[in-house]
């Protein structure tokens, strides 16, 4: 399990194929200079609920990879994550999309 740290504080623990995922979608979304929210659920031994961060180029940003090795990207996930993250709810963490499911039948389920 790697880990995402916005701002030094807030902490949420993500597998690293996931956090990778995120990543790329996180720095394209800076690159253009475009913030955005990015909301996760919280694991209930922290207490539950969910978490929203609003990412910008100014916040602290941290993504700590468990493992060593960079998993495989799988380019319909990370497009599937750029349309949640272009919503005006922002990024969100979708499943990996199946064989043959669109970014957009990802992002609506």
């Amino acid at each position: 399990m790697g880990r995402f740290v916005y701002d030094g504080s807030t902490r949420v623990e993500i597998e690293d194929r996931t956090l990778m995922h995120l990543q790329i979608v996180v720095g394209n979304k800076l690159r253009r200079g475009e913030p955005f929210y990015f909301t996760w659920a919280d694991d209930i031994s922290t207490g539950g609920g969910r978490t929203t961060v609003w990412v910008h180029s100014g916040a602290s940003l941290q993504f700590k990879f468990h493992g060593s090795r960079v998993p495989q990207i799988n380019p319909k996930w990370v497009e599937a994550l750029l349309m949640t993250a272009n919503s005006a709810s922002g990024l969100v963490m979708v499943r990996e999309p199946a064989n043959g499911t669109t970014a957009s039948e990802q992002a609506e389920g």
